[in-house]
């Protein structure tokens, strides 16, 4: 009950996280100070691309997501086995070449403008410092999660085996090994090492989900909002891509982190609705929205470099670090090769998408 609630809290966060995307961008009106480039813009044939890119969007990333979550049926993708390291540095690459050379970039775009004034806008690199900051804030956020739920976890067992001392006082050592017995029909119990390595996980994958998010409204809004075929159409397939990968990371994050079943599946829709969200928020303020006014460039800008920092942290240092390291990667020089290769596999991939998208 008490894991259930925390990943309510975590969901919750997620939820205030999204609003606080959203709801700027009603504010953004008609405040343009640049004259907007020339583009074909037809309403009707934009509008059929929006919904073919939501159509798509939304299978490509249920699908991407749920992939590294079928460990329990397909006995090659469960995570103690060498493919599934293969498959999460692919999708570490993805998420590396995100923040690099999808978001990061959209972020430099956006707080450079020449839309933006002079002051204080060009005095300053506001977008490496917001990733830094932001970077940072992920390890603080990531160091205090993991030291709290060990905390907590450490003082349930501590209760579970003062309950345990007191009934064998009362009822006698006969009974004590009973409970104890009954306890592990339950469930297996897990050494405090796995115990810290499964709260790591829990820690990592609902970070990275938040880091994720951040930009997938922004790229959602951003699509819904726009009246050019000659913008959407190549988009379709890139985004198509890039939310099927980005979820491959996602769930191999989320099927370590051994969630109930209930909170993998709400991790999974939340992750796969929020790019469709963010279309469908898109058209409904297409005739408000001014992508080069300055709220706009700010808002986008701002989120885009946070997001970038979050990204860039977890693919390096949660995810890469973290398996590359590990004592079974560092024995075997065939799975360091094969995760090596799938690397640049995913990073390169992933870098070619930015082409189009």
């Amino acid at each position: 009950m008490g894991r259930f609630k925390r990943n309510k809290e975590v969901l919750f966060s997620c939820l205030i996280l999204v609003f606080l995307v959203v709801l700027p961008t009603p504010l953004v009106t008609a405040e343009c100070t640049c004259d907007e480039e020339n583009e074909d813009h037809d309403k009707g044939k934009a509008m059929k691309y929006k919904i073919a890119a939501l159509i798509s969007i939304l299978v490509a990333s249920a699908i991407g997501v749920c992939i590294p979550l079928l460990g329990k049926v397909i006995p090659a993708l469960r995570p103690e086995k060498d493919i599934f390291f293969i498959i999460k540095a692919f999708a570490a690459g993805v998420i590396l070449a995100t923040g690099f050379i999808h978001v990061l970039p959209d972020a430099f775009e956006n707080l450079t403008s020449p839309c933006l004034k002079e002051h204080p806008w060009g005095d300053f690199p506001f977008t490496g410092f917001v990733a830094m900051c932001t970077a940072m804030g992920t390890l603080m956020v990531d160091t205090y999660a993991t030291a709290y739920f060990q905390k907590h976890h450490s003082e349930g067992i501590q209760n579970e085996s003062g309950d345990l001392e007191k009934e064998s006082g009362h009822e006698g050592h006969v009974h004590l090994h009973t409970h104890a017995t009954h306890g592990h029909a339950h469930g297996p119990l897990l050494s405090d090492d796995q115990s810290s390595l499964l709260l790591r996980h829990r820690v990592i994958s609902q970070v990275l989900e938040l880091g994720i998010i951040v930009h997938s409204v922004i790229i959602g809004i951003s699509l819904g909002a726009s009246e050019s075929p000659n913008t959407i159409k190549p988009l379709v397939a890139a985004l198509t891509f890039h939310q099927f990968f980005e979820g491959m990371g996602l769930g191999s994050c989320i099927s370590q982190a051994n969630f109930k079943r209930v909170s993998v599946t709400m991790m999974g829709l939340f992750f796969a609705l929020t790019t469709p969200v963010g279309i469908g928020i898109g058209i409904g303020i297409t005739n408000v929205y001014d992508e080069n006014s300055p709220t706009a460039l700010i808002v986008e800008g701002v989120f885009n470099a946070a997001s970038s920092g979050i990204l860039i942290y977890m693919a390096l240092v949660d995810l890469l670090a973290t398996d590359f390291m590990n004592p079974r990667m560092q024995k075997s020089s065939r799975l360091r090769l094969g995760a090596n290769i799938s690397l640049l596999l995913g990073a390169g991939l992933m870098s070619l998408l930015a082409k189009w998208a």
